[in-house]
């Protein structure tokens, strides 16, 4: 058993813990590498707040806090009690939950939002597990050993290999698992290439899966508290992730006019059928959902975590807000935080992040405020890659920022810093385009930067939902997110950048484009680079000259699917101290966690794949040790 001594108030003294074999070691948040800077003052928590300062009344421990009245007031013998209880209604949540109750445990969800599904359901869904059923069956030529080689190259000692080993093991059966006890199924995203299929291991045709599409009416009055998706298909279309690329070429490749017919077909054919037909992310919460319903596990709504319940150093049970009131639930077991990342806390990405970093250039769920991740800090967590996301370019538009994928990747395209000048290959891993953005910004600026493409570009590609030759909503030209002229010189001048370094830049690349070869940043050297490109353009797919005016400019901000930084877990799932030793009672899983994925991005789905494997874990551990 390991005893923990908690602290009255966060900050105020670290707690301690006392590990199996009798050592004290300090618990300290954050660690040495993840230091505040020093001019930032604290600020109350959004937990704090919901605490109150209730006052008298004899105190129950809850994380490092002693809570008055309100909270002993609930710690009463009729408070609810489950084997297990689950912070989170994602993937990951939905999925430990969906585990733990067919292994026999009496199970609740709560849910901090009034919608379930989280960012997962605003996703593309895809979902990155080598050696799956759906894969092999598709004749995907995948081994245990070369998908070891593959992540060991990709992630390298940043994550134990234990903890690599557990997912690589476990992600199979999890897929097996869900597709038997739930109505989710799932696609082989062919071509979707690993993000480094040159690595050893590595497969240019990709491992990726998507959901199959999913009958909404399953879900009965459910289906209402679906969260939205972060680009909802269109009326009357049936989209799956791994049509995006062709979709994108429609106007100039037959495949891909093929392919937007098709979408018309699935949608009729599901209509005719009697069904409600949900793909990419919100298949895969939808049909997460449905198997709970049908597993009978409740899921409380509109519940945000206050605090985690603590007794002799174990995790039993936690606090939440339900009906305007402190309601305790204990958990027997076991609690499983899958409460997603902290993307939406601005406090706590001043405190971790880079500068300059917002809230508003992340696509993640309005509800991932990393209350999870405070509350596992709160009791002795370590943490870690908080200074790390799922980066992505994006396009501050206006009401909501435009993660870019197939815009900067396909031919006649180029991003240029401040000074006018390319600085990273645009076709890259789009995590790999925010890292250099923030290495280099220091010294030549790239944040804000600027994507450069010309009307020949936009006669031919969609570009976001915006059809091919159409001009851009007039909201995006007045936001200052898009800009336009005529000449090269004009658009510079918009764009605040110097106009004779703008015109060299975007020479010397047409030059590279009519040879077929960036000398510069390799921009189609890895078959990872010409997955969203145009497969008519010769003699390179990815390059192609901008000669067509008017020109247009797109800013650029370091934009994310979420924060990858949380708490520390072992092969198990389970959360660790700064000293290494196991809180019991405690799991983790998803963005709440610290990503198995180390700084790196193995390929599509390399957030939510991991997210359900180790959430799937965590819950056959707490059924093996009940």
């Amino acid at each position: 058993m390991i005893a923990v001594t908690w602290c009255r108030a966060r900050g105020a003294v670290d707690p301690t813990v006392t590990s199996r074999e009798g050592t004290t070691v300090p618990a300290q948040n954050p660690q040495p590498d993840q230091t505040p800077q020093p001019d930032q003052t604290p600020h109350p928590t959004r937990r704090a707040v919901l605490r109150g300062a209730a006052a008298g009344g004899a105190g129950i421990l809850f994380g490092s806090h002693v809570l008055g009245s309100v909270a002993a007031h609930a710690d009463t013998a009729d408070a609810p009690e489950y084997d297990v209880v689950v912070v989170g209604a994602g993937a990951a949540g939905m999925t430990a939950a969906l585990t733990a109750a067919k292994r026999g445990l009496s199970t609740l969800v709560v849910e901090k939002a009034a919608k379930f599904g989280g960012s997962a359901a605003r996703s593309g869904a895809g979902i990155w597990i080598p050696n799956n059923q759906v894969i092999l069956a598709a004749g995907v030529p995948d081994t245990p050993a070369k998908a070891a080689a593959y992540l060991a190259a990709v992630v390298g000692n940043e994550v134990p290999a234990d903890r690599r080993a557990a997912f690589l093991g476990s992600g199979p059966a999890m897929i097996s698992f869900v597709m038997r006890n739930s109505p989710l199924r799932f696609r082989f995203m062919e071509g979707y290439s690993d993000y480094y299929p040159e690595l050893p291991g590595g497969m240019p045709n990709g491992r990726s899966i998507e959901p199959d599409m999913f009958d909404g009416k399953l879900l009965g009055a459910e289906l209402a508290n679906l969260n939205p998706a972060y680009i909802p298909v269109p009326n009357g279309q049936v989209v799956y992730s791994g049509d995006y690329k062709w979709l994108n070429l429609a106007l100039v490749n037959a495949k891909g006019a093929a392919l937007a017919l098709e979408t018309y077909t699935r949608w009729s054919q599901a209509v005719t059928q009697g069904k409600k037909p949900l793909t990419m992310g919100q298949s895969l919460a939808g049909a997460l959902r449905a198997g709970l319903l049908q597993a009978g596990v409740p899921v409380w709504l509109n519940s945000p975590l206050i605090d985690l319940r603590v007794d002799g150093g174990r995790v039993t049970g936690v606090l939440v807000t339900r009906n305007g009131t402190q309601t305790l639930v204990k958990a027997r077991y076991g609690v499983v935080v899958g409460s997603g990342g902290f993307e939406h806390n601005a406090s706590m990405r001043r405190q971790y992040q880079r500068q300059p970093i917002g809230t508003d250039w992340t696509v993640g769920a309005d509800s991932n405020t990393g209350d999870g991740i405070e509350a596992g800090l709160e009791v002795g967590a370590a943490v870690a890659l908080m200074d790390d996301a799922w980066w992505g370019p994006a396009i501050p538009l206006p009401g909501e920022p435009y993660f870019c994928l197939a815009e900067r990747t396909l031919p006649g395209s180029i991003i240029v810093n401040r000074q006018g000048a390319r600085f990273v290959n645009e076709a890259a891993p789009y995590s790999d385009v925010v890292h250099v953005m923030y290495d280099k910004n220091p010294t030549a600026p790239c944040i804000p930067s600027w994507m450069v493409i010309d009307q020949n570009y936009r006669n031919r590609y969609l570009f976001k939902d915006i059809a091919p030759t159409l001009d851009f909503p007039r909201s995006w030209y007045d936001s200052g997110a898009v800009v336009k002229s005529w000449s090269i010189s004009g658009l510079a001048t918009a764009m605040g950048v110097p106009g004779a370094a703008l015109q060299s830049t975007i020479s010397r690349f047409n030059g590279f484009a009519r040879a077929g070869k960036d000398l510069d940043f390799k921009r189609g050297d890895s078959a990872y680079d010409h997955y969203y490109t145009d497969p008519i353009i010769k003699p390179n797919s990815c390059l192609a000259p901008l000669w067509l005016p008017p020109y247009y400019a797109f800013k650029i901000v370091p934009g994310d699917l979420g924060t990858k930084g949380g708490m520390v877990t072992d092969a198990s799932a389970r959360v660790l101290t700064t000293g290494r030793a196991v809180i019991p009672g405690l799991y983790a899983a998803g963005n709440a966690s610290a990503a198995v994925m180390g700084h790196s991005y193995a390929g599509a789905g390399s957030t939510i794949g991991p997210a359900m494997t180790f959430a799937y874990i965590a819950a056959n551990h707490i059924a093996d040790n009940r």
